[in-house]
């Protein structure tokens, strides 16, 4: 896959994974890696799906409609790519933080509802619910702040509520921040995001 490796100044800063939006790229979140935890190291990794030019981390069958075969498929390839980056480049992969915007929050989502050890943390920027009809796993170790418009015209409201019940009924310490804006990521989020981050604790696993 193709993504930037930072090494942060900080050893027991968690990693923070970033996931852009559709047609974005790995240089998209990196100054909002920035705002959020300038110690932090940094990991932003690219999608591997091409949308008549526009690069996503998954395919679907139309706007608003996932290709869920897809879907998995590629979480399945995330996940294994994160224990190798982890191997490779010697950072702690029980600390990781993801934050994904739009295409990158649902693939993150889709993480968390696959994987049990996904994420120490994650912030997810307008996200859908990945994918329906799945029992998710014990994700008490787990803290999400999703992030959402109450004007969303991608993302409508019912879907990042739905969202937000599944992970709590999941066990993660889920928090929900809302914004009159539609689905463009806001100033004032991203400072609710950096607010939410440094109240958390996501230091190095003992």
């Amino acid at each position: 896959m193709n993504y930037i490796y930072n090494q942060g100044s900080n050893p027991d800063k968690p990693v923070l994974l970033l996931l852009h939006g559709t047609g974005g790229s790995e240089f998209d979140l990196l100054p909002l890696a920035e705002r959020i935890d300038p110690e932090a190291s940094v990991l932003s990794v690219r999608g591997n799906v091409n949308e008549n030019g526009m690069v996503r981390y998954f395919k679907r069958l139309r706007p608003g409609v996932f290709d869920e075969k897809d879907l998995v498929e590629r979480t399945k390839e995330l996940y294994e790519f994160l224990d190798e980056a982890a191997e490779e480049h010697a950072f702690d992969r029980r600390n990781i933080v993801a934050i994904g915007y739009s295409n990158g929050a649902n693939i993150a989502g889709s993480l968390l509802f696959h994987y049990a050890d996904a994420f120490k943390g994650a912030i997810l920027h307008h996200p859908m619910v990945p994918i329906h009809g799945l029992t998710l796993p014990a994700l008490s170790h787990s803290s999400v702040l999703i992030t959402a418009g109450e004007n969303d015209p991608i993302c409508p409201p019912e879907e990042s509520e739905e969202l937000y019940t599944l992970l709590q009924e999941a066990g993660a310490e889920t928090a929900i921040h809302w914004e009159n804006n539609g689905h463009q990521l806001s100033a004032t989020e991203i400072e609710a995001a950096r607010k939410w981050y440094t109240d958390h604790s996501f230091l190095a696993t003992d």
